[in-house]
């Protein structure tokens, strides 16, 4: 099992015995992350099937790491590559300091090492480096660029209905792609250089989560930091930010041409926005997940800026036309969505069948209740008897030993159908019920798990109450 691993090699690497272990937050990947603490140390588990991500992962953090940079040392491998223990670099990200803050002096002097270190990565950590290694894509070329292009018109244009004349937009980014490449792609080039990858740790940035990383220009990254939609960062700061990026490679490059330099910046900008809204429009107007969709109305206000304040040397005037109708779409009007109410309340109950189904007491007349009872029960076998669904042992046997993945995949397409019509017609409670026969382990994990996965997708208001536990004075 990945957590046995992972505690032999964090027991080789420090000759400690772990003493807990904590299951991270899981992103949009399948890797999966721990933290690991013994008496004296702590260190990051991960365990991913994709070997040759993790190949790649590694081999760049220790190519950047002899380079200088700050990113996460790696401390063992497994014999089959696919779990690896590294440095634990805390919980604070960038992101957390400047989401819905003042931007003061600290933050500025963080982005400013920030930008400091990302020109380190990218000149320094290009030298002597194999960019045929780079997976799944080894450079950001015209054929990557149109995939993020032909997301932007499918992903996003198509669904919100905004006109466009197919070849005159095709033309525009022909012109866009052609103009970008005529600067010079050496550079290592990150891809996902936003605030929520780079770790503060003693008062350093440190980057993370640059596996995707391939060969391209240094403005793109630039672009994508200083114009993260979420973290909003006032514009006459983003300016002389942008200045004193251009400082710093001008450090590195002392024949930089400063001029041509920023206007291909702007240009690189665009595509990123495009790129951005590509995603949001993935994951917000196709999968539905609320958090997206929220971020659609900042990044809008990214490009209403761009258009209002930039003037690329190149025609794209179908880009333009399909933006200026998003800027003025019904659907991401400020006022209209700050007005939306998020009235859906969702209760999620574990309990036991013992006891009896939990009664409803919001006057909506019940919800849904699952039995759990068809799963392999841990409660049966005496390491798991005084554990509960929310230890990592448990959750472990759980995955490992039962159907409980096939078993959560269904609950959350039937509870889609709920919540998705509930928010549409205003309904203001719904509740959601796991049972199993001690309401100890299976409902308790159950629960657990489909909170996280309404959290993540919706953004609603949510009640958890772990029924049995909580009257046997766990869990409050």
């Amino acid at each position: 099992m990945g957590i046995d691993v992972l505690k032999s090699l964090f027991s080789r690497h420090f000759h400690q015995e772990v003493a807990q272990v904590e299951t991270l937050p899981q992103a949009g990947s399948d890797r999966v992350y721990y933290r690991l603490s013994s008496e004296s140390f702590s260190a990051i588990g991960a365990t991913n099937y994709d070997k040759k991500e993790n190949e790649i992962f590694i081999y760049l953090a220790r190519h950047f790491k002899s380079n200088g940079v700050n990113v996460p040392e790696i401390y063992e491998i497994s014999d089959d590559g696919l779990i690896y223990l590294q440095e634990d670099l805390g919980g604070l990200a960038l992101y957390d300091l400047v989401k819905g803050k003042p931007f003061t002096e600290e933050v500025e002097s963080l982005y400013k090492k920030t930008l400091s270190a990302l020109v380190k990565l990218q000149i320094d950590g290009a030298k002597n480096f194999d960019f045929e290694i780079c997976y799944p894509v080894q450079v950001f070329d015209r054929t990557s660029m149109f995939w993020d292009l032909n997301s932007f018109k499918y992903y996003f244009v198509r669904p919100l209905r905004v006109f466009f004349h197919e070849p005159s937009l095709q033309r525009d980014f022909h012109a866009l792609t052609k103009w970008l490449l005529e600067e010079k792609h050496q550079y290592f080039m990150m891809r996902d250089c936003q605030s929520r990858n780079v770790m503060i740790k003693n008062g350093e940035p440190f980057f993370i989560d640059f596996q995707g990383g391939r060969k391209g220009a240094l403005q793109y990254d630039a672009a994508s930091l200083l114009w993260q939609a979420g973290a909003q960062i006032p514009m006459e700061n983003r300016a002389q930010l942008l200045e004193f990026y251009i400082e710093k490679v001008q450090e590195k490059i002392p024949d930089l041409n400063i001029e041509a330099f920023r206007n291909r910046y702007y240009g690189f900008l665009l595509i990123r926005m495009l790129q951005v809204l590509s995603a949001y429009g993935f994951r917000g107007l196709f999968e539905g997940r609320s958090h997206f969709i929220e971020s659609i109305p900042p990044a809008l206000k990214n490009v209403d800026w761009f258009m209002k304040n930039v003037n690329l040397p190149i025609e794209l005037s179908e880009i333009y036309k399909v933006l200026t109708a998003l800027i003025h779409h019904e659907k991401f009007q400020e006022q209209a969505w700050q007005t939306a109410p998020k009235k859906l309340k969702i209760a999620v109950n574990s309990f036991s069948f013992k006891r009896g189904i939990p009664k409803d007491k919001s006057g909506n007349g019940g919800g849904f209740v699952f039995d759990c009872r068809g799963l392999h029960n841990p409660g049966r076998y005496e390491p798991y008897k005084q554990l509960t669904g929310k230890d990592t042992e448990v959750i472990n046997f759980l995955k490992t030993q039962s159907k409980i993945d096939e078993f959560l995949e269904s609950v959350y397409k039937v509870i889609d159908i709920n919540i998705q019509n509930y928010l549409e017609r205003g309904f203001e409670n719904l509740q959601i019920n796991f049972g199993c026969t001690g309401g100890q382990h299976r409902s308790v994990y159950c629960a657990e798990a489909t909170c996280q996965y309404i959290r993540d997708k919706y953004g609603v208001e949510i009640e958890i109450h772990h029924i049995e536990q909580e009257l046997k004075g766990n869990f409050i």
